[in-house]
């Protein structure tokens, strides 16, 4: 046999052997950070809310709100924050889990004024948690 088959042969051999070696540790492996039970649905309700912003939606961005946050923040501020301008979009940031039921994401509000056509963005994050039965609401304005 050549010399070239036979290194071929180790080579394969070797690749092998460390694949099942370390196959037991892989299994073993914590999954990736943010990736809790609760954290799409967390992600979804974050959305939404957001979405319901993007559109002006107040009431149906009222309804995601937790008893916390509509305690804190004044109707007026609520209506202030769903009063948005002619174009508007946002982006989500990875979120962190706080604790067990609570999440927080890093948000960007983009915003451009019908006065002049200057893009504004402002940097925030939005905090979610579980109400119980699986239910998420905001619970920090962002």
């Amino acid at each position: 046999m050549p010399l070239r088959e036979i290194l071929h042969l180790v080579v394969a051999s070797l690749t092998l052997c460390l694949t099942l070696l370390l196959s037991p540790l892989a299994a073993r492996a914590r999954p990736a950070p943010g990736l809790e039970p609760g954290y799409v649905r967390a992600l979804a309700t974050a959305d939404h809310f957001l979405q319901a912003w993007q559109s002006g939606d107040l009431e149906n961005g009222t309804a995601l709100l937790s008893s916390h946050a509509k305690e804190a923040a004044t109707t007026d501020g609520v209506e202030k924050f769903f009063a948005n301008p002619v174009s508007s979009a946002y982006e989500i940031g990875r979120g962190k889990l706080l604790k067990r039921g609570r999440y927080e994401f890093p948000v960007v509000l983009v915003m451009e004024a019908a006065k002049d056509t200057r893009v504004r963005r402002r940097f925030s994050s939005i905090i979610v948690v579980n109400t119980g039965n699986n239910d998420w609401a905001v619970d920090k304005l962002p």
